[in-house]
């Protein structure tokens, strides 16, 4: 059958989709990491995998991806947008307001890997140009694999998560000089000076054409976005987001660089304007899948079977790679501040290679800078790298927890002397049982008003941050009797209780009014009903939290109604005394009468 007037690679389109909607979902359900399912399914259905068996066994090739135009086809589709997008979120405003850690810590750590892997593979016996280009290749780190680890351990707003983000914005970044600096080694290709000569030329018109295509860009997206925008017709947006891609990427092409740098360029550009969340939503639908489609195309580069010829060169490379990345990342962390736990962890999450290695390693081969066995073995190294890289994660966390465990532990032996000082201090203080959320304010409050106070926690690492920031808050359980009377809870003007736990509240209140019953009790609670069994218990006071939320709510709503400040007062008094009323009154008997 004649196949000429068919759609072209619309068997490998096809497939890619079906692939797609089967593991997309799968791997959600599954918790697995998407980036790692979509490099497995392209290593084992690429030509290096099933795929070679494909001519002998024609029904194969109905499963598979033989190596061919298609392949390439849809790896340069998945390339460009993964870069439009990875741009779309470096906007300079976000760059700028974390520029300590960007443009410090995460240029620091991109000079120093890429220092220290560069000088090991020369020692190692490559020629110095490939060891500069896989020094600087290899300090990157795999935004996707790591983001996505940390959005799912739900780390992203902690410290460590904003760190490693920082670097990894600069990491994204440095794509741009590396890819400028594989094409000018390509061009000054020679010999001695004329070589260096050319490269640095070359260089130079290149990031004149780069600085030429933003601001002639920024001149020409922004205005065409905001003509069609008026339409309001998604369809237009759309195709106006692909032409601003494409375009920009052909005109990177045109002045001699990579349609990838162009890409990135374009997000960048639309970074910049009012449309860049709009953009997002119309690209979020897509964006799994053009992430898929890019990293499965990885995976059919990956020759699995170079695992057989050389099993010790790759596991020297790949622990090689994660410790120097790994001891360095730690060290920055270290400096800027976060403990020697966390750094740890830090240091095991960036240890991996990056996505970036497969795109500049590639084209660093095909520009005949790096020899193409060479790159094919590097690139293996890195896929194996992403693949363990859950693994060094959880081993990180693991570190990070015992060596903050035994950190408190020195911290709380050190401090035991201190302890004993402020408990025996502590009369005529307000205990505060519970610093969180609510006992931190209560904390501001009082100290506001320079009223002194003692709080208790049971959350050590809440402990260790609040103690560093200069709060009076110690480990421990302020339900234990022994513990208040060490505070002389007797004499306490108030005691306060912000636990969360329903039950433990109620327990705490059942042993503190046993110990101390003349002692103010007041009480959060979750609900009405909570409240009611505080109350009983010997609470001085209860405070519902859905009452209160409930009540502030309703003055807002009642003095847009345009009632006047007192009257609301007045009511809100009175649904917060008929609360407390129905709080002493007697149950009802359940059961028949």
């Amino acid at each position: 059958m004649n196949d000429h007037h068919a759609f072209p690679f619309l068997r490998e389109i096809l497939l890619f989709l079906i692939l797609a909607g089967i593991l997309i979902p799968t791997l959600q359900r599954l918790r697995i990491n998407q980036v790692l399912g979509f490099l497995a399914v392209g290593a084992l259905l690429g030509p290096f995998g099933l795929g070679a068996l494909a001519v002998d066994t024609p029904w194969l090739s109905f499963l598979t991806f033989p190596a061919g135009p298609g392949i390439s086809m849809l790896a340069e589709i998945g390339v460009l947008f993964l870069m439009f997008m990875i741009g779309l979120e470096l906007s300079a405003a976000r760059l700028w307001s974390m520029r300590r850690w960007v443009f410090g810590a995460g240029t620091a750590q991109v000079a120093a890997s890429a220092t220290l892997i560069g000088a090991a593979l020369y020692l190692y016996g490559l020629p110095g140009q490939a060891a500069v280009v896989l020094g600087l290749v290899l300090s990157l780190s795999s935004t996707a694999v790591v983001m996505q680890l940390m959005n799912q351990q739900h780390s992203t707003g902690t410290r460590l998560g904003q760190a490693a983000f920082a670097l990894l914005m600069l990491q994204d970044l440095a794509v741009v000089p590396i890819l400028i600096l594989i094409g000018a080694l390509a061009k000054g290709a020679g010999d001695g000076n004329s070589a260096l000569l050319l490269a640095a030329i070359t260089l130079a018109k290149a990031a004149g054409a780069i600085a030429l295509i933003y601001l002639v860009g920024g001149r020409v997206v922004h205005p065409l976005f905001r003509a069609f925008a008026r339409q309001r017709q998604p369809d237009v947006f759309m195709a106006l987001v692909l032409l601003a891609t494409f375009g920009i990427a052909a005109l990177s092409a045109a002045a001699g660089l990579s349609m990838a740098l162009g890409a990135l360029i374009a997000g960048l550009l639309l970074a910049e304007t009012e449309f860049k969340h709009e953009v997002e939503l119309m690209v979020e639908p897509f964006k799994g899948l053009l992430m898929g489609l890019f990293f499965m195309t990885v995976g059919m580069t990956i020759d699995t079977r170079q695992i057989l010829d050389a099993p010790l060169w790759l596991a020297s490379f790949v622990l090689g790679l994660v410790l120097i990345k790994g001891i360095v990342v730690a060290l920055l962390f270290r400096i800027g501040g976060l403990p020697w736990g966390r750094a740890v962890e830090g240091g095991l999450l960036l240890g991996q290679g990056g996505e970036f290695a497969f795109i500049v390693i590639g084209y660093a081969a095909s520009s005949g800078v790096l020899d193409p066995a060479l790159g094919a073995r590097v690139m293996l190294a890195v896929g194996l790298s992403l693949f363990i890289t859950p693994l060094l994660a959880r081993l990180g966390t693991a570190i990070g927890d015992h060596l903050e465990t035994r950190g408190d532990q020195l911290a709380a032996q050190h401090d035991h002397e201190a302890l004993n000082a402020a408990l025996n201090s502590a009369r005529g203080q307000v205990v505060i049982a519970g610093f969180g959320r609510v006992g931190q304010q209560l904390g501001k409050l009082l100290t506001a008003q320079n009223i002194p106070f003692v709080a208790f926690e049971t959350d050590a690492r809440l402990v260790a941050q609040l103690r560093a920031d200069g709060w009076p808050v110690w480990f421990g359980n302020a339900a234990r009797p022994e513990l208040l009377r060490r505070v002389h809870a007797d004499e306490a003007p108030a005691i306060v209780l912000t636990m969360d736990q329903p039950l433990a509240a109620l327990q705490a209140v059942h042993g503190i009014r046993r110990e101390f019953p003349h002692v103010a009790l007041f009480a959060r609670s979750r609900d009405e009903k909570h409240a009611r069994d505080l109350r009983l218990a010997g609470a001085s006071v209860v405070v519902p939290e859905t009452l209160e939320a409930s009540l502030q709510l309703s003055s807002f709503v009642l003095g847009a109604m345009g009632l006047e400040t007192r009257t609301i007062d007045a009511i809100v008094d009175r649904e917060r005394a008929l609360s407390a009323a129905a709080q002493l009154a007697p149950q009802p008997m359940a059961g028949p009468l």
